[in-house]
């Protein structure tokens, strides 16, 4: 098949998709198909280029917003659609994070252009991009998620509502970019502000303390559930994607009921959220049991540090049986589109 990875992009995730998306090209060459790599940022990739990304390493911190604004200067999104990489793919394979890669409009430009792409569609990678909508649609479904509160707020409504500590991030953002732990009423109007950098809208969580879980779900199945231990209090943007800053274990040591349970919250968030293919539901586990659903990842990471691949091995599943089995789940899908 000819298969077009999108990597990269705008978003403050860009270094991670293109992490992704190198892993991505190069699992689904072992398969057999004809991989094109693109940036919706500067088009196709050479594959010299491509070889310059294979070489770099992960930087421990995100893109700065200066550099941010010049890509998405130079951004392709009004004519992405009409490229032949795009148009005469039998598949686009998402490796984006973030951004417009992951909150639908760009789902909804390739519906429009009838164009088979990989993960969930349009309607769902809004709400779950949403962290405001997606924990509203957990509350209906019946999956437990902390108390938050939108911005703007005072700190006397927080610790009313919620006490302290709470976590202060963007609402549609991910890899923990503009996340802090507030643990005092006197920070959190800097908390506010710097999440407002990264999006126009900010939540306030209630910091939920205990283990940090994590059920992949490809599609009719949820994965073994996976534990992350990470350096850091939080599990933050260094830890994720710096080697040795995190300790993940799957499968989690949890009993065969516990297991079970926040994988039956996870499929219950999927359906929530109406979404398809492939996503990574992510939880705390406080001490007396209680799982607590923070998000939904529909694009999430396959990185080698990546949560998603691990799951998947613990599964028996190789990092490029599991991008052919994202791909197979879009073409079962959207594969009448084309």
């Amino acid at each position: 098949m000819k298969i077009t990875v999108m990597m990269g992009g705008t978003s403050a995730e860009r270094d991670v998709s293109l992490a992704s998306g190198v892993r991505i090209v190069e699992a689904l060459r072992t398969c057999g198909h004809i991989v094109t790599p693109m940036d919706p940022a500067a088009g196709v990739l050479t594959e010299r280029e491509f070889a310059d990304l294979t070489s770099g390493a992960m930087k421990r911190e995100p893109p700065t917003l200066e550099q941010l604004r010049r890509l998405e200067r130079a951004e392709l999104s009004p004519i992405l659609t009409t490229l032949p990489a795009v148009r005469e793919a039998d598949a686009v394979f998402l490796g984006l994070h973030g951004g417009h890669g992951e909150d639908g409009t760009l789902q909804a430009m390739l519906d429009s252009a009838r164009v088979c792409y990989t993960g969930s569609g349009h309607l769902a990678s809004a709400l779950a991009m949403d962290k405001d909508l997606s924990k509203t649609l957990f509350r209906s479904a019946g999956v437990t998620t902390a108390d938050w509160l939108m911005a703007p707020v005072t700190a006397e409504q927080v610790e009313r509502v919620m006490g302290w500590p709470v976590i202060v991030k963007p609402s549609k953002q991910g890899s923990t970019v503009g996340l802090t732990k507030v643990d005092a009423p006197d920070g959190l109007a800097h908390a506010v502000e710097e999440a407002f950098l990264y999006d126009d809208e900010v939540m306030i969580e209630r910091f939920i303390p205990g283990r940090e879980l994590t059920v992949g779900i490809l599609g009719d199945d949820a994965l073994p559930v996976g534990e992350i231990i990470p350096k850091h209090e939080l599990y933050d943007y260094e830890c994720k994607y710096t080697a040795g800053m995190a300790r993940e274990e799957f499968p989690a040591k949890l009993t065969t009921l516990q297991s079970a349970t926040v994988q039956a919250q996870a499929r219950r968030a999927f359906r929530a959220l109406k979404l398809g293919g492939y996503a990574r539901i992510d939880f705390r586990m406080t001490d007396d049991g209680t799982f607590y659903c923070l998000e939904a990842n529909t694009l999430p990471g396959m990185t080698e540090l990546s949560l998603i691949p691990q799951a998947a091995a613990a599964a028996g599943v190789s990092f490029a049986a599991l991008c052919e089995r994202i791909v197979q789940l879009a073409l079962r899908t959207r594969g009448g589109q084309a």
